[in-house]
């Protein structure tokens, strides 16, 4: 990508440890504190080897994309690798459907944040709290990069935080043999009720669906690359923690859990945090976990409003339209201004999505999300493919290893869980509406193609 000398770009000021937090916060948050009793409730026990499999996944996925980026700094985001490596088409539909996919997740985290704050204050419209959010959320990305890493830092230290307490105050409650209100805290709780598979296979394949949407958005050190100082250094170091620590986050934690409450016990609609806090004795339990859910479902939101102002710059920046092009470029702070307001106003449509269906939007514009994602990982695997053909890929200084096992590994994952997705009635609507966006991108991308072969043969005459 060539960014002509008399435009500003976009300012490395991302140190090493709002890289680290930026893709652990946008990968913790409602998925673990809430999405967890749902897939204890379909899986049991085994929900632990389901996220730890995931886990695994996602490390092949990270060091993929870091062998990309790493491959050349100049590019803004992985999905210009996708435009060089699988072509104009797959690129433009693998862009629009990442930023597709962040406005979603925006959209049912401000409904999340509405939910949450009616806990304390029912009588508050759903779509106002999240309103509020939005507004303050846009106001800090358009300040600088440098606001955007300080805020997500935080946010995601206070997410890091409650998990460790949980972990912490669970191995006590387990070693003392703890007296729960169903129970005493033991190990033996994991396989003494129906043993570790419980709900069967089925059971065990059903609970994908969260798990996977539990672990949605460790890829967005990849839109980081180009505002990170010393990219060379602190990439590599981001891309080998990140998924390992989320890993030891989300195993240790649901391990803890079922150790000390019997898998039956956990509602599917209530967080497991809340019960564990509650039966130590904390009697504020819920308005902690409230609190803490909150700034997980900011920090969620936060990264897609971060996310779909880069991609919309990416997207437009060497764009022709006249229509698009205001949204290629930056600030005088060096941010893509134009591409985070736009992105902010599509976002602000949940508002009418709350007072048209409050009940359904959540749940459905979520599961359409997470079916897409399943899209964007496969695109950076077989892009990261086509890479290692090239002789570049014989200069890399950060090969994923096991190549090419593991890119096919991750590329069997992917494809069942999106099987799952077809099978599981609860899912099969959301999963047939992004199918059909895919669809309806790729014409479009076409399209698109089309259009730039013959503006480059009409130059070339």
């Amino acid at each position: 990508m060539i960014q002509h000398k008399d435009e500003p770009e976009l300012e490395r000021n991302l140190k090493n440890r709002h890289v680290q937090l930026i893709a652990i916060g946008g990968t913790i948050g409602t998925g673990l504190f809430l999405g967890s009793g749902k897939a204890i409730h379909y899986a049991g026990p085994s929900i632990i080897l389901a996220y730890f499999i995931t886990g695994v996944v996602c490390f092949f996925l990270m060091r993929a994309l870091g062998e990309l980026l790493l491959s050349n700094l100049k590019y803004h985001s992985y999905v210009e690798f996708i435009r060089e490596y699988l072509g104009e088409t797959a690129g433009f539909v693998a862009g629009w459907t990442y930023w597709f996919c962040w406005v979603a997740i925006a959209m049912s985290e401000i409904t999340a944040v509405g939910v949450y704050v009616r806990y304390w204050f029912p009588n508050v419209p759903q779509w106002l709290p999240g309103l509020c959010l939005l507004g303050i959320l846009l106001a800090l990305n358009l300040i600088t990069v440098a606001a955007f890493g300080e805020t997500e830092f935080w946010f995601a230290l206070i997410k890091i935080v409650a998990i460790l307490l949980l972990i912490t105050v669970g191995m006590f409650m387990i070693f003392t043999h703890f007296k729960t209100s169903v129970g005493h805290a033991e190990f033996s709780n994991i396989v003494d009720y129906g043993g570790f598979f419980p709900q069967g296979i089925r059971g065990f394949l059903f609970s994908f669906q969260m798990v996977v949407f539990s672990f949605v958005g460790v890829e967005l050190v990849g839109l980081t690359a180009s505002e990170t100082k010393d990219p060379e250094t602190v990439l590599p170091k981001a891309i080998n923690s990140i998924p390992i620590r989320i890993i030891l986050f989300y195993v240790g934690a649901l391990f803890v859990i079922i150790s000390i409450f019997p898998w039956n016990r956990v509602l599917p609609d209530q967080s497991p945090f809340v019960l564990v806090f509650e039966n130590v004795g904390i009697r504020a339990a819920a308005d902690i976990i409230n609190f803490v859910v909150i700034t997980a479902a900011a920090s969620a939101c936060n990264s897609s409003i971060f996310s779909t102002g880069r991609m919309l710059f990416s997207l437009t920046y060497d764009t022709k339209s006249k229509i698009l092009k205001p949204l290629g470029r930056l600030s005088r702070q060096h941010v893509p201004a134009t591409a985070l307001n736009f992105s902010a106003i599509v976002i602000a449509f949940a508002v009418l999505l709350n007072i048209i269906i409050p009940e359904s939007v959540f749940t459905f514009i979520t599961s359409i999300a997470t079916t897409s994602f399943l899209f964007i990982w496969g695109s950076i695997i077989v892009t990261h493919m086509r890479y290692r053909r090239t002789k570049l890929a014989q200069h890399s200084l950060f090969k994923a290893p096991l190549f090419p096992l593991t890119d096919v590994l991750v590329l069997l994952f992917l494809a069942g869980v999106l099987v799952v997705l077809l099978i599981n009635r609860d899912t099969i609507p959301a999963t047939i509406a992004s199918l059909t966006w895919l669809v309806l991108m790729t014409i479009l991308g076409r399209r698109h193609t089309k259009v730039l072969e013959k503006e480059q043969l009409g130059s070339e005459e």
